[in-house]
């Protein structure tokens, strides 16, 4: 595929698609601008390039329907402090006024659109509210990954009139380059870690990993229904009891696929769900009357650190244990730090997934693996082996 670096774009119309769905404080402040920073290099590029860029983005759920509760106007002057120049703000892309301001821009200037969500068109992914998108641009690049897993009219249905003129940004870029590392160019040995609280959540995920890695790493409280599977004790530990069945199933799926399955061998337990609970250090099979397991032990970081560290393409998706209390921090933390460690000799990490990459900023490890993925959802379908439209509607037409 053409990459954006390759394009002349001087005095060219890009259709910018990104991810500015950002928190806000009830003053109306962006208060974690990660999204925005980075569609950064992609912007940048563009200005570079001599491109009049017009912004596309989704702004929470207003579902179809005008509500400047969800403006973008509080982002858009975020985005002009990070800049330190103006940008043009388009109230409505359905009016000609739009098409006019886009054609007016100069060279490098930049124009963000009122949230694309307010119109009925966008979630639905109307063919027609697409035609109305194309005529802002000329060319037309998506770099919201977080989006990418929806067929709506600016993440994928709008591609279609812009037929080898369709681009991936550098964040999208980014990527789709990473999870490729992990599910067709990875070395080996492959480990994937998951994590989190349920195996039903997951079960698309391990099945779907399965031909593709050498390890899979399991954590969190789904490892516990694998534990009561195999006939272990677990006590209070969650569980879900209805899937031991399932959990075997992946047991001997793995088998089959020549995977090793990890499994904890050590627990930390909780009398109570509490940071300052009583707590004891057991086999994880045999958790105690009255307790659950809230982190892996430390026979279990020593066990897991050793498979990471000779890993060459690892994965991370999902917490070893209730990482928000301090006290049962230390698994997914110990983890962190071992992925972080064979990252410095060489190996490929990939980080994604909401509560992976809290954990890897709570405990400042984002400079130390490889790759941070910013798409929450779009990852997840990704790593179940679904589609992405906004990727396919790209990658399609190479």
């Amino acid at each position: 595929m053409k990459k954006l670096i390759d394009l002349n774009l001087e005095g060219k119309r890009v259709l910018l698609r990104v991810d500015f769905n950002v928190p806000l404080d009830q003053d109306n402040n962006v208060t974690d601008d990660t999204r925005i920073q980075a569609s950064l290099p992609t912007i940048k590029l563009l200005k570079e390039k001599g491109a009049k860029i017009i912004i596309l983005a989704h702004f929470g759920r207003p579902k179809g329907l005008v509500n400047l509760e969800f403006s973008l106007q509080p982002v858009r002057a975020h985005l002009e402090k990070m800049l330190d120049e103006s940008v043009v703000f388009i109230q409505d892309v359905l009016q000609d006024t739009a098409v006019d301001q886009s054609l007016s821009l100069q060279n490098g200037q930049i124009a963000l659109c009122e949230n694309i969500r307010f119109y009925p068109g966008e979630e639905k992914g109307n063919p027609e509210f697409a035609v109305q998108l194309a005529k802002l641009g000329d060319i037309y690049v998506n770099d919201a990954f977080g989006a990418a897993h929806r067929e709506h009219a600016s993440t994928a249905v709008v591609a279609k009139h812009f037929v080898g003129n369709s681009f991936f940004g550098l964040l999208m870029d980014g990527e789709v380059a990473a999870l490729d590392k992990i599910f067709s160019e990875g070395q080996s040995p492959v480990t994937a870690v998951v994590g989190g609280a349920k195996v039903s959540s997951k079960i698309d995920i391990l099945k779907n990993l399965m031909p593709k890695v050498d390890n899979i790493i399991i954590g969190g409280g789904m490892a516990y229904t694998f534990l009561l599977a195999k006939g272990g004790k677990i006590g209070n530990s969650l569980v879900e009891a209805d899937k031991t069945d399932l959990a075997l199933e992946i047991l001997e799926e793995a088998i089959k696929n020549n995977v090793e399955i990890h499994l904890p061998v050590d627990s930390k337990n909780a009398a109570t769900f509490s940071n300052a609970a009583i707590s004891e250090i057991t086999t994880a099979d045999a958790v105690s009357d009255g307790f659950m397991g809230l982190d892996i032990g430390p026979k279990t970081i020593e066990l897991y650190s050793e498979v990471l560290g000779a890993s060459k393409t690892i994965l991370w998706n999902g917490p070893m244990g209730v990482f928000e209390f301090e006290n049962f921090s230390e698994g997914t933390k110990a983890i962190g730090k071992a992925i972080g460690k064979a990252s410095k000799s060489g190996a490929f990490s990939l980080v994604g997934g909401g509560d992976s990459v809290a954990a890897v900023k709570q405990f400042g490890l984002e400079d130390e693996v490889s790759y941070v993925s910013t798409g929450g959802g779009a990852m997840l379908e990704y790593l179940e082996g679904k589609v992405l439209p906004g990727i396919a509607a790209i990658r399609n037409q190479s």
